[in-house]
């Protein structure tokens, strides 16, 4: 426990660690408070959660102050990581931001295109860093994904993201639980805008909302992308697929492992003509780090804090993924199935920004 608990400048100077808050310890917020006990430089400074319970205990493992109400913690700290359900985020990210604490907030940003907007506009008058929790980001093969690119001419992307189902994040659909993660991938490789779109997507759940979904996007530069999300798949897939002029490369983002397959072809012959071998392919693997996608996540946010660099994954890039999580699971839910669309291409750029 801290001795003494005194309210902090959020933008004061670089000496003394950076007092950060954790507000939800659920699911993911638990793992947002285990990371910033390790950080260099970083006070865990206070937890708030709804469950007494479950806050007291988490509090407890880290010897911090406890806040019921997490308004009560916000003058002592200088940052938090929201970790709360989706239809929280907008409520809890202005109070913060109001009070000029800088927010990482897990993805989505927030429910609705509206909020997001909202709290981007809030981060600018506050000048506060607001950092969105695309933790994938930060993911080592993607990284490395990123670097084999760009010497590459990518034609086609291929994202799927499956899962069993789980109780968590039942409040939003597959889009915006999973999904999005991959929105903002294929948004940052494309490195385009968004030309067209189908999707199309089905519910096995009694929750009301999308379990499963594909979307095909064409984009403005001519490359392709098909992503599938699924939270009633009976096995874990996390996986993009580059399809490049010169070679096909696999990113399995839970084994952290990057495959090229290239086409080569090489034939070995004897003095008669005779055929020894025949190789058809070449298969390169990439070797990638095995740094925790969050501890990567979390030391760029305080980076960003203590130097008021710009986040990586900001409000801007945030708000461009709900943007197009948003418009993919209105045509998934109203059942246009590999439909056109109908505005044009450019009415379309103009939608998505």
């Amino acid at each position: 426990m801290a001795a003494e608990w005194t309210e902090v400048d959020p933008h004061r100077g670089h000496s003394e660690p950076i007092r950060i808050g954790v507000i939800g310890v659920g699911n993911m917020g638990q793992h947002h408070a285990r990371v910033l006990s390790l950080l260099k430089d970083v006070e865990l400074a206070g937890i708030s959660d709804l469950s007494v319970e479950r806050g007291l205990d988490t509090a407890s493992k880290y010897r911090v102050r406890f806040f019921e109400d997490y308004r009560d913690m916000l003058p002592h700290v200088q940052a938090v990581c929201i970790a709360v359900p989706t239809r929280q985020h907008y409520a809890v990210g202005m109070n913060c931001l109001r009070s000029g604490v800088h927010i990482l907030i897990e993805k989505p940003i927030a429910a609705s295109i509206h909020e997001a907007e909202s709290l981007v506009n809030a981060a600018a008058e506050s000048q506060c860093i607001l950092q969105v929790g695309h933790i994938e980001r930060f993911n080592p093969s993607f990284q490395e994904l990123s670097k084999v690119l760009k010497t590459e001419e990518l034609l086609a992307l291929e994202a799927h993201r499956m899962s069993p189902y789980s109780d968590r994040a039942n409040d939003v659909s597959v889009v915006l639980d999973l999904m999005i993660h991959d929105i903002d991938l294929l948004l940052e490789l494309a490195n385009a805008p968004v030309a067209k779109i189908h999707a199309s997507g089905s519910s096995a759940s009694n929750s009301g909302m999308l379990d499963y979904v594909t979307a095909t996007m064409g984009f403005s530069n001519g490359i392709v992308a098909t992503i599938t999300a699924s939270k009633v798949t009976h096995r874990k897939i996390r996986r993009i697929v580059a399809h490049c002029k010169a070679s096909l490369t696999e990113a399995d983002f839970l084994n952290n492992e990057i495959l090229i397959h290239r086409q080569t072809i090489a034939n070995c012959s004897t003095d008669y003509g005779q055929v020894l071998y025949r190789q058809d392919g070449l298969i390169e693997k990439v070797y990638t780090s095995n740094i925790e996608p969050l501890h990567a996540e979390l030391e760029h946010f305080v980076q960003c804090v203590r130097g008021g660099e710009q986040p990586s994954v900001g409000g801007e890039q945030a708000l461009k993924a709900l943007r197009l999580a948003s418009l993919i699971e209105e045509m998934a839910t109203a059942g246009q199935d590999w439909s056109p669309i109908t505005v044009t291409p450019s009415e379309l750029v103009a939608t998505l920004g």
